[in-house]
């Protein structure tokens, strides 16, 4: 059906196995964005939330991009709206407007720039702004404000899997994998990242986790990655630092949805011309950056 369709399958990687098996590419949101540019179908079928397909459509527009689950939403995309970015810009005059990717179209379109958990780092540090209001994660702002003389003012918004993870969380872990590197996401609370040996994006965790010497990992992110750590590092132990850990949003897609997707080209992913038009500026500023800059340095010591 995907060869019938001229189409080709983007997967999260925090989407259930069976969905990452028949995906084209699975990988973290950087790599999924710059993906959607370089697609030769004419069909894109995204297994993840509704952001992720919106950016492909904005990237992509001659393309017809579908989400399976058209109810597949992300919360923090939710909690900032387009009015709430006017009234910042307002506030601070100054500043520029950074928008993780984890937004709807229509906040990327009042943003300056947007940016992944895997290139936050290099996109603040790329402003010439002092001031940069960050949206919407906390905890990724505070994460940057780390690695950057600018001053940030996050927004307070949090990823809901990714918040409910505590430093206590890290503690048993160590108890119970001694042995084990704690590798954990820009999204969790600084507390978790006191605690870590090292913070990477997801597609980060994987290749770390590939050429690292350690044998065993203790992995502080959505479950679904596990399924890719395994696959591509075989014969290292990985362990999720919470078993909570599950977006029931990511796991909304199932192979049927997938299939009914191909057959039907359905649920479509649309946004308004103007919108998609001032929002892909912002995410384009961020593609241009040099890939090579796109990593921060994670390795944290305290």
């Amino acid at each position: 059906m995907k060869e019938e369709r001229d189409a080709v399958i983007l997967a999260h990687n925090y989407q259930i196995p069976a969905v990452q098996e028949v995906a084209d590419l699975v990988g973290d949101s950087l790599e999924l964005a710059r993906a959607a540019t370089k697609v030769d179908a004419g069909v894109i079928v995204f297994a993840g939330v509704d952001f992720m397909a919106e950016t492909a459509a904005i990237l992509s527009p001659a393309k017809t991009v579908v989400l399976p689950a058209a109810d597949a939403c992300c919360p923090m995309a939710e909690m900032v709206v387009p009015g709430e970015v006017r009234v910042l810009r307002e506030r601070f005059p100054e500043a520029a407007v950074v928008a993780y990717v984890n937004t709807s179209a229509a906040v990327k379109a009042e943003s300056d720039i947007c940016c992944t958990s895997a290139n936050a780092v290099a996109v603040v540090n790329s402003l010439d702004a002092d001031e940069v209001i960050f949206l919407p994660d906390r905890n990724l702002g505070r994460y940057v404000a780390r690695f950057t003389k600018k001053e940030i003012l996050p927004w307070d918004g949090y990823c809901i899997v990714h918040d409910r993870m505590t430093a206590g969380d890290v503690e048993e872990a160590r108890r119970a994998h001694p042995d084990a590197e704690v590798l954990v996401h820009p999204e969790c609370r600084p507390g978790v990242i006191d605690l870590a040996d090292h913070v990477f994006s997801t597609s980060g965790m994987v290749r770390h986790a590939c050429a690292s010497p350690c044998r065993e990992f203790v992995i502080g992110t959505e479950v679904g990655l596990l399924h890719q750590l395994e696959k591509k590092c075989p014969g290292k132990v990985f362990y999720p630092l919470s078993n909570r850990a599950v977006c029931v949003n990511m796991k909304k897609t199932d192979l049927a949805k997938v299939l009914a997707a191909l057959e039907r080209l359905e649920p479509r992913v649309t946004v308004p011309a103007e919108t998609a038009a001032r929002a892909r500026v912002a995410i384009q500023r961020m593609l241009d950056l040099p890939v090579g800059v796109s990593r921060p340095s994670t390795s944290l010591t305290f």
